[in-house]
């Protein structure tokens, strides 16, 4: 991990960090329906809060409030009932927010690197009828890439396992942050660059020349891998494909035979680089761009890297800068990559992944020498930059597709919960626990009569919020960007009137006290009619 720490050079104060450290964000599996920022999501909020509880004395991320008996707050809990759907305004929610998002708070951002390979289920993958690890060549169980999946530490909790992956890299940058002592000095400059990907000429150091292929997946791109298994039969390292999906492919395009011939030896499942209907299915024209800030040297790069492949990047690009800089740069030039950034191009793998056609070999979309191409114009990009040119003029860009975009997506219909019923109402309260109140680590939940949350997104806002009783008082502790607490829509199976749920899984830096859950939504009434927005609260419960 490379961290850089932002500090405000008139007060002081530092205003945030970024590291990079590649691992996928594929701890929240495929079939999970939530949205999640995944583990880099997790690790930035742990950051950001870790940051706030340590410099404000006031934080509103873990209170502790001087509370009287345990069964005097249960009393008190039983007595406030929900309040019933009442109606807000649009900017409502956003008032119900823990952390103020006004340009003023600390930034921990948690940024990709050369990720192509690299999986957070660190556990390893195994067969989920037999519970024994995958085929180790194909990553198959029996011969089947469905049954073979990569188990994270959390197992067989999911959410579980993002939080410790979130918690290592938080854990890992604030050991960074806290021993950052080397101040960046110099330059700060930059170099980008538009480049036609499938059809550049290159050197491959003094062995001759090749070039790049239009965009193609192989066989094995439709294996998947063990962190979202593929199917139809297809399994990593496959080089052949079977006369039924040839047909297949060749019913959505045939690939020319100097498309067959340029990806060899990957055989061509799909084309991309050459289907262009309704618009092109693969990029070719992509972005490149070297950043500098002082000795400290930023590569972004438009795809995912391997680790090899990054490797083999951050080295040629380290070793034309020293050649090129008069002096500038030398072995303390540390070169960070930064992953899938400005457009996205699938998987660049090494030419000897290339040969393996795995997953990322498969999906590396330019042919065998699409590393090459990469590693010799950044060089070119590096040169310039050590030496204080100007690159040529192009006049490349890519094309905007904006106006040809296709929406599947339908609007979202009209709710209308059942006759007197208000959006926002609840329907099925929080149920009190025998012993009268919640424990750390348990799950009070309640159900409210609600819109679709299409309607509004509620930017900068949020849809739940837990509230706790200080005094008279109701405080905001947690909302919808807390690891903690849940937002879960659906419909209801009588009366198909949208539904929401509020799940909040007591933290253990909880603090004893009454709380309840809130909502927030919007509807529309009519199709051609404004959206309105409401909002309602769960009646009370204790957390002991």
């Amino acid at each position: 991990m490379t961290l850089l720490k932002f500090v405000d050079s008139a007060t002081g104060k530092s205003v945030g960090a970024f590291s990079w450290y590649a691992t996928h964000g594929t701890s929240m599996s495929r079939d999970n329906k939530l949205i999640s920022g995944d583990n880099k999501g997790a690790a930035a909020r742990f950051f950001e809060d870790w940051f706030t509880s340590t410099t404000k004395s006031n934080s509103t991320v873990a209170i502790n409030f001087s509370t009287p008996d345990i069964d005097e707050l249960n009393k008190k809990a039983q007595k406030i009932k929900a309040t019933g759907g009442q109606p807000c305004g649009k900017t409502t929610s956003q008032g119900f927010k823990v952390r103020k998002n006004n340009g003023s708070e600390f930034v921990g951002a948690f940024c990709q690197s050369n990720v192509g390979d690299v999986t957070p289920n660190v556990l390893g993958a195994f067969c989920t009828d037999s519970g024994k690890p995958c085929d180790f060549n194909h990553s198959t169980c029996h011969g089947d890439v469905r049954l073979c999946v990569g188990r994270g530490p959390g197992y067989p909790d999911e959410i579980l396992s993002t939080k410790i992956i979130g918690e290592r890299q938080f854990n890992k940058a604030v050991d960074l942050f806290m021993s950052a002592t080397e101040q960046l000095s110099g330059k700060i400059d930059y170099r980008h660059l538009y480049l036609n990907f499938t059809d550049l000429e290159v050197d491959l150091d003094g062995k001759g020349k090749a070039r790049t292929c239009p965009a193609a997946l192989g066989p094995g791109f439709a294996a998947g891998t063990t962190d979202g298994p593929g199917m139809f039969g297809f399994e990593q390292g496959d080089t052949e494909i079977n006369e039924l999906w040839k047909k297949v492919r060749n019913l959505l395009k045939e690939p020319s035979q100097y498309q067959v011939d340029c990806q060899k030896p990957k055989n061509v499942l799909l084309s991309t680089g050459e289907m262009f209907e309704p618009y092109a299915w693969a990029p070719a024209i992509l972005p490149i761009q070297i950043l500098r800030l002082g000795k400290l040297i930023l590569l972004s790069v438009p795809g995912e890297f391997t680790t090899m492949a990054g490797r083999r990047l951050r080295e040629a690009v380290k070793e034309t800068l020293i050649s090129n800089g008069g002096g500038d740069f030398d072995n303390e030039t540390h070169i960070v990559i930064a992953g899938l950034t400005n457009t996205y191009s699938q998987y660049i793998a090494t030419i000897e992944e290339y040969g393996q056609q795995r997953y990322e070999g498969a999906s590396t979309l330019y042919g065998p020498h699409t590393l090459s191409a990469y590693i010799q114009e950044f060089n070119r990009l590096a040169e310039a930059l050590a030496k204080g040119e100007k690159l040529p003029k192009r006049d490349l860009s890519p094309p905007d597709l904006s106006s040809k975009q296709l929406r599947l997506l339908h609007a979202p219909w009209i709710d209308s919960p059942p006759k007197g019923i208000n959006f926002g109402d609840i329907k099925q309260d929080v149920t009190q626990p025998k012993g009268g109140s919640f424990k750390k680590g348990e799950r009070p939940s309640a159900t409210f009569w609600s819109g679709n949350p299409r309607f509004d997104l509620l930017t900068e806002g949020t849809f739940a919020v837990v509230e706790m009783l200080q005094g008279e008082r109701w405080v905001r502790v947690y909302d919808d960007d807390d690891f903690s607490l849940f937002f879960k829509w659906k419909l209801d199976n009588t009366t198909f009137s949208s539904l929401a749920i509020i799940e909040w899984e007591v933290p253990k830096e909880a603090s004893s006290g009454v709380y309840r859950l809130r909502h927030f939504g919007s509807f529309k009434q009519t199709d051609g009619s404004p959206v309105k927005y409401f909002t309602g609260a769960s009646s009370a419960f204790t957390v002991s």
